[in-house]
């Protein structure tokens, strides 16, 4: 009896070994995310983590069950985080997804995440859009794509930065329904704070694991000009409370300080934006420890082909970026990177193109921690309403394996990321290979 209990055990035990999907990445140059000096060492990844780092050869077992691949000296460094994109809404003119079906909106935003992850990001922070359905598609290894933080819906008060109704669907009449955009949870349109504490609760409900509000004018929306300031304090209020409730925070779009102050009064944690902001509010924002999710917004053109209108709302906006970067690097700052890519089939395809931009103000380093370990901590602010358990950001041991390997070294030559069909060798996230030009 004795020695089958014990032949039992070792079968538990050799069962276990089989199911491990264990990777060795010998011979890499390490950035791990947070520091600027690189250092030779060999990676582990047991299942989906990080199980150990050793400058030393890390002995595995003899059975066949460990992948092992040369890195080649090649530079090892942590998955891209992009902190401010829409899934649901990069790829397509904002006319089609008004009247296209969500088959089809689905199916385009699908295949615009697979091109995500093929440029090296392993996760979003999506602030807005009907990205449930395709999360859960990426999470069960239906589709390709990157992590998603979702926010569901971005909610609006009438006649906000969310509000895409036509003239003649106004005023609204309980008896007609709920507008197209509204139905398909791509927006939310709220007011009053009881209205606006349903549609947050609506969100979280569906797995949100922030909360996103329109406190403020944007370019893309048809009625709000680029001051207005959007909802009130109770308003934004029982949006955060609602929020602090199931143990995450509400970030806000706004540009100017009147609506970055009232939302930071409300208890808002994150800005978005913030182009048009002025010294006192910067201070505001230190003095209340909120994040600043700035965008690298500089003038190229009406590629957008807006009309003269949000042209003029957009020229205004961008006039204010190198001195929203400006007091950001002033006050040190942690700025979390985000591209905000919104109705530009060509900028979508070409996400790192994005990322460039902020050599304007910053070097590669600063740059990458941005884009890895920096924005990791604004995810981590959702707490326990992160969709995924562990840590990402960085090359650490007990870290998700979310894992890049570079031909060459974007800390000298960031550009390297632009040629990523050429220049990315491995692309791992959860430490699943998507691409290894190694074997």
């Amino acid at each position: 009896m004795r020695l089958a209990s014990i032949l039992f055990l070792c079968l538990i035990y050799v069962s276990s070994l089989a199911a491990q999907q264990t990777t060795l990445i010998n011979n890499v140059e390490i950035f791990n995310g947070k520091d600027q000096k690189t250092f030779k060492a060999n990676v582990l990844i047991v299942n989906n983590s990080i199980s150990k780092i050793s400058s030393n050869p890390i002995a595995t077992d003899k059975s066949g069950n460990t992948r092992v691949i040369d890195g080649d000296g090649k530079l090892l460094m942590p998955g891209l985080i992009d902190a401010h994109y829409h899934t649901m809404f990069a790829s397509l003119p904002q006319v089609v997804l008004l009247t296209s079906d969500i088959g089809f909106i689905n199916l385009a935003a699908a295949k615009n995440a697979e091109n995500l992850l093929m440029n090296g990001y392993t996760s979003v922070r999506d602030l807005g859009g009907s990205v449930f359905g395709l999360k859960k598609a990426i999470d069960k290894g239906i589709s390709k794509g990157p992590r998603i933080w979702p926010s569901g819906a971005f909610i609006s008060q009438t006649g906000g930065h969310g509000d895409f109704r036509l003239p003649n669907e106004i005023p609204s009449d309980p008896n007609r329904g709920l507008s197209y955009a509204e139905r398909i949870n791509a927006v939310a349109i709220a007011d009053s704070p009881d209205a606006v504490r349903v549609k947050t609760r609506e969100q979280l409900m569906q797995g949100a694991s922030q909360i996103k509000l329109m406190a403020g004018g944007g370019v893309s929306s048809l009625y709000d000009p680029l001051d207005v300031t959007q909802y009130t304090i109770p308003e934004i209020k029982s949006a955060v409370e609602a929020a602090e409730n199931w143990g995450t925070y509400v970030t806000v779009h706004a540009y100017t300080p009147r609506a970055i102050q009232q939302a930071i009064e409300a208890g808002v944690k994150c800005i978005d934006h913030g182009q048009l902001i002025d010294e006192e509010t910067v201070k505001l924002m230190v003095d209340n420890d909120v994040f600043w999710s700035l965008q690298p917004f500089i003038d190229e053109g009406n590629t957008g082909n807006l009309s003269p209108e949000s042209r003029a709302k957009q020229l205004e906006m961008y006039s204010g970026t190198d001195k929203a970067f400006a007091l950001a690097k002033k006050y040190k700052m942690k700025i979390a990177y985000g591209s905000d890519v919104l109705f530009n089939a060509k900028k979508a395809a070409q996400p790192n193109v994005q990322l460039l931009k902020m050599k304007r103000w910053f070097d590669n380093f600063e740059i990458l921690k941005m884009a890895t370990a920096d924005n990791a901590d604004l995810l981590a602010m959702s707490g326990k309403r992160s969709p995924y358990a562990g840590k990402i950001g960085v090359i650490e041991e007990g870290a998700l394996a979310d894992i890049l390997i570079v031909d060459g070294n974007p800390l000298k030559d960031l550009e390297l990321l632009n040629n990523a069909e050429e220049k990315l060798l491995l692309i791992m996230k959860n430490g699943q290979i998507f691409k290894n030009r190694f074997n």
